[in-house]
């Protein structure tokens, strides 16, 4: 085992979402503006109340045969080839192997999914209620499973510290990360792969979601559906995809050499205890979660310069977030940003891929737009990105990014360069 470590840094992100194929294509992308969100076409969908969604353009298989590929649920061939993707980033060759580099025993992957193989379960209660039992396959346990993405990640890259899989609803995949911060810093593991993975297209879940109010019904225009922080916003747009991120002790990643994006200097973990679905209305539970992140980081709220919001686009969660935003950090030196209004909501993905937006964003200093703000509602009282993406100074910088999920969680994660740039 080894001891404490202080020091934990990014140095690899994959991805696989909506807007493209990796986490490089998706950044680009997330940069236009332009939203990924479309019209369902499938006969399931016409008689849904909400009849659009972002979905994955292109099946991905890294990693897996084409046999293999389908015993795999969809959300796990997502997390797979990001999960990859991110490894390679890295600088790693191949899967971990014990004694080698990096030893298989001080790796972990953390990776964690909302719903799980949602599909999966559907289409093999389907084939038993039209078929019989005889048509299930062999297959359908592990590919529902929430812990199956976690399971083939591990296996793929030869994790032998842990496997975990965290289930927070929206806020899974930042809950991941954090979890994986900490197994490094407790001295269990030095490379953790960590982030979350969904695919929740379905029609059960669509309904589900439209029956709650909480989805967009702008079916006539989902381009313009996903609309964070905008005094017209009516609800999200359901998305899947996947983001891992490769979690380092610095150490470690300055023996091998290996390129560091940033620090992931702490993280803020609370929970509202207030309702399932509904936040605090005064953003009590994220707010508490925002302090805790700046604490753990050891970073004054001065030095925030800019906050990846959860911001889904329903009226109630970005008024409650906003207040937790403005009562933490204060009311200027920092900006706003909601890129779930190009990436749609990723469900258990969401937190892990608005971590790895908020890395490029330190990286490259530029702070993504929220599409769609055509008229910031009068009680949003932050500095939101608009249309155009935004040029951020150099020098010295933290940067958070906030995650919440039905049942009241609350996970912020705070970033900021890597020691040598500061």
């Amino acid at each position: 085992m080894g001891g404490y470590c202080d020091t934990v840094v990014v140095t690899g992100l994959g991805a696989v979402t909506p807007l493209g194929a990796d986490a490089q294509s998706t950044w680009k992308a997330m940069l236009t503006g332009h939203s990924a969100a479309a019209a369902l076409t499938e006969p399931w969908a016409e008689p849904l109340p909400v009849r659009i969604a972002a979905r994955v353009r292109d099946e991905p298989v890294a990693g897996l045969t084409r046999a293999e590929a389908r015993r795999v649920d969809r959300s796990g061939r997502f997390a797979l080839a990001a999960a990859l993707e991110a490894w390679a980033d890295a600088g790693f060759a191949g899967p971990a192997e014990p004694g080698g580099a990096p030893d298989a025993d001080r790796v972990a992957a953390v990776l964690g999914s909302s719903l799980g193989g949602a599909a999966s379960l559907i289409a093999a209660h389907e084939a038993l209620r039209e078929r019989g039992a005889r048509h299930v396959s062999p297959y359908t346990i592990p590919m529902t499973m929430p812990n199956g993405p976690a399971g083939l990640v591990g296996m793929k890259l030869g994790a032998r510290a842990a496997v975990a899989c965290p289930v927070s609803a929206c806020a899974t995949g930042a809950e991941s990360i954090a979890e994986g911060l900490e197994l490094i810093r407790r001295g269990r593991a030095d490379v953790v792969a960590a982030g979350g993975a969904e695919a929740p297209v379905t029609p059960v879940i669509i309904a589900g979601f439209a029956a709650m109010q909480a989805m967009s019904r702008r079916n006539d225009d989902p381009a313009r559906a996903s609309r964070p922080f905008d005094r017209d916003r009516d609800g999200f747009v359901l998305a899947e995809g996947a983001a891992v991120l490769i979690l380092e002790s610095a150490e470690h990643a300055a023996r091998r050499g290996a390129r560091v994006y940033c620090e992931l200097a702490g993280a803020g973990v609370s929970a509202d205890a207030f309702h399932m679905t509904a936040p605090e209305p005064a953003g009590r539970g994220m707010a508490q979660a925002l302090r805790r992140a700046l604490q753990d980081a050891r970073t004054d709220p001065a030095g925030v310069v800019h906050v990846g919001a959860h911001a889904t686009s329903t009226p109630q969660g970005d008024l409650a977030e906003s207040l937790a935003i403005r009562g933490v950090l204060g009311e200027r030196g920092y900006c706003v940003s909601a890129t779930k209004s190009t990436t749609g909501h990723l469900l258990g993905a969401a937190g892990a891929l608005a971590a790895a937006a908020t890395v490029l964003m330190l990286h490259e200093r530029t702070a993504p737009p929220t599409a769609n703000l055509d008229a910031l509602a009068p009680e949003i009282a932050l500095d939101v990105v608009g249309a155009e993406p935004r040029p951020l100074p150099r020098g010295p910088a933290a940067a958070l990014s906030d995650a919440a999920g039905f049942g009241g969680h609350n996970v912020v994660l705070a970033f900021r360069d890597p020691p040598i740039r500061r």
